[in-house]
């Protein structure tokens, strides 16, 4: 792909707001598209990892506590826990939920084809200047009153 090249000033003087914008709403419709070519959407995504993350941690309540600050979609979680048991990727004994052999497969595939958004969604940014960006963006955020740590 070809893009065209600015000077710094002009760079400089654009509005953050709309570049923000812009590569949110692209980075997350490509990232939800990936997903939903599995039939998962992100609460699933973040539910299937962070149950994977932690074996036999998770209850329905902490997970749903845990996520629901990056909900931007009105979750009702508990379905996303149903439809994942349902499915058979989820079980649930002593109310902790555990990823089955076909849950943790179908993560992985999902892994897959979200690391194939985040490949096209890189190219041409370097570790550096990924990184740069992502530090200007958390102090930016820190700036304005948001927090500027790394989500945990």
């Amino acid at each position: 792909m070809t893009i065209k090249e600015y000077s710094q000033d002009q760079l400089a003087a654009q509005p953050i707001g709309y570049w923000a914008r812009e590569a949110g709403n692209l980075v997350i419709g490509g990232l939800r598209a990936a997903l939903a070519e599995e039939n998962l959407t992100q609460p699933h995504w973040w539910t299937l990892n962070h149950v994977a993350g932690s074996p036999a941690h998770w209850k329905r309540a902490a997970l749903t506590e845990k996520l629901t600050p990056y909900d931007d979609q009105d979750t009702d979680f508990d379905a996303v826990y149903d439809d994942l048991a349902a499915r058979g990727w989820l079980t649930e004994a002593g109310g902790t939920l555990t990823l089955t052999e076909q849950g943790e497969a179908g993560r992985v595939r999902a892994r897959d084809r979200n690391a194939k958004v985040h490949a096209r969604m890189r190219e041409g940014l370097d570790d550096a200047a990924y990184a740069a960006m992502i530090d200007g963006l958390r102090r930016l955020v820190a700036n304005l009153g948001g927090s500027g740590d790394l989500p945990g």
